[in-house]
């Protein structure tokens, strides 16, 4: 670095430390060391630095950058839908053509019957609007006492009130000192499921609510034929199913939306993150044409919830080209491509290395499971992370509830050769760390 470089980056080091508050970060550590990264630009997989350092980004920053870094032509489409309008507010049934045009295309990604979109500025955001319809809904369906809420452990559902409340994940809970009430969670097993159900009453429950793959918890996937399951026990009870798609949607797994692998319709999609790739904040829950018009036909006066930036005209536009890349460069079919090279990769690690005990991954949600003797032992992840990133690669490590796990969702345009890069990177660093 120049001295002119070093001192705009000490200079920032200095106003991150004493301005900026971090998401999910160490305060502590923040202050002590300053940001581990202040990012400059973005090209394909790769995110580069202050310092000039290239590192290949194999979580898609937070699971969310599907089509790459560095896009140009989403640029493009921003400025143009800027300079023509770059906000108007859809309350009181004002409406504009990029987000009517959006819940189009929605409709046509979405399963089964689910075609009218609410419009969020992100997952968290998306998944408290989908706790307030289905109480909403149960509500005008004359059935009110039908409110309570059902999630899994180690789910990740967000960070608003509710979507804290639904998450499975202590950690976020004893962060706060109260968390919503009429919220369950239970383990990963259909028995525990309808043992729930018996003890608080089917005619209480509003809504399942489930990751297809669970990815901040440590990209856990269901046990087999689990949400087939659960699907029947919704229809049994009349309780409705909810889809976190946040992570697992627009192809992430390898099909439009994850739980369509698992041969699953749901009654209500949420999602985010993939829908605009990042390049803007947008989320949104769908709802099926039945749910859709019962709460039409019931409901006297207005739907009273909104956000400011429901439906932003500039973030539907975004995303409407973002969709159109996924489909245009057939990124979900290279997604199951590189998805199975990404899996058989992690196989060939776990033979050269007795302390990996678990590989997984469905398309391009990947996880490595290494041995850990039990929570007072210190976890591997971190120290394999840490290495990984000397050599160029940006991973992550999960270690709630005494796991071990190193988490990967790369960019969809990964190629055959920079996932074969990504492979052999996590393996010499799990060896230099054994």
């Amino acid at each position: 670095m120049t001295k002119v470089e070093q001192s705009v980056k000490d200079e920032l080091v200095q106003l991150d430390k004493k301005h900026f508050i971090h998401p999910t970060s160490n305060m502590k550590q923040l202050q002590e060391d300053g940001p581990a990264f202040i990012f400059t630009e973005g090209d394909g997989i790769y995110l580069k630095d202050v310092e000039g350092r290239k590192l290949m980004d194999s979580l898609s920053s937070l699971w969310n950058v599907n089509i790459g870094h560095g896009r140009k032509e989403i640029g493009e489409v921003a400025k143009e839908q800027i300079n023509k309008l770059a906000f108007t507010s859809t309350f009181n049934n004002w409406s504009h053509e990029p987000v009517i045009r959006l819940a189009a295309e929605i409709a046509e990604w979405a399963p089964g019957d689910l075609n009218a979109t609410f419009f969020t500025s992100g997952g968290s955001e998306a998944n408290d609007t989908a706790f307030k319809t289905v109480r909403h809904y149960w509500k005008v369906m004359g059935q009110p006492e039908k409110k309570k809420i059902i999630s899994r452990k180690l789910s990740y559902h967000g960070v608003a009130m509710g979507a804290t409340s639904a998450t499975g994940i202590e950690q976020f809970h004893t962060f706060t000192t109260s968390i919503a009430p009429d919220f369950h969670y239970v383990d990963s097993s259909i028995e525990a499921l309808k043992e729930l159900i018996e003890k608080e009453g089917a005619d209480t429950i509003a809504a399942y609510i489930s990751e297809p793959v669970q990815g901040s918890g440590g990209v856990n996937l269901p046990p087999e034929g689990y949400f087939q399951e659960v699907r029947k026990i919704c229809d049994e009870h009349d309780i409705l199913f909810i889809a976190d798609e946040v992570i697992c949607g627009f192809g992430r797994l390898g099909t439009n939306f994850g739980i369509e692998r698992f041969g699953v319709t749901p009654d209500i999609i949420t999602m985010a993150k993939g829908v605009t790739s990042g390049y803007a904040p947008l989320g949104g829950m769908i709802i099926s044409e039945r749910i859709h018009q019962e709460i039409i036909e019931k409901t006297e006066g207005n739907f009273w919830h909104g956000y400011t930036y429901s439906g932003h005209p500039t973030a539907a536009a975004i995303a409407l080209k973002n969709l159109e890349i996924i489909k245009n460069e057939n990124l979900i079919e290279h997604v199951n491509v590189v998805g199975k090279q990404m899996l058989e990769g992690f196989e060939w690690i776990k033979e050269q290395h007795d302390n990996v005990v678990d590989v997984r991954g469905i398309g391009l949600l990947g996880a490595i499971g290494i041995e850990r003797a039990s929570e007072s032992v210190d976890p591997i992840g971190p120290k394999v992370v840490a290495e990984a990133l000397k050599k160029g690669l940006i991973c992550r490590s999960v270690v709630y509830n005494g796991q071990d796990t190193l988490a990967f969702a790369p960019p969809f345009p990964i190629t055959k050769e920079q996932m074969d890069e990504m492979i052999i990177i996590v393996n010499e660093s799990i060896k230099a760390v054994k």
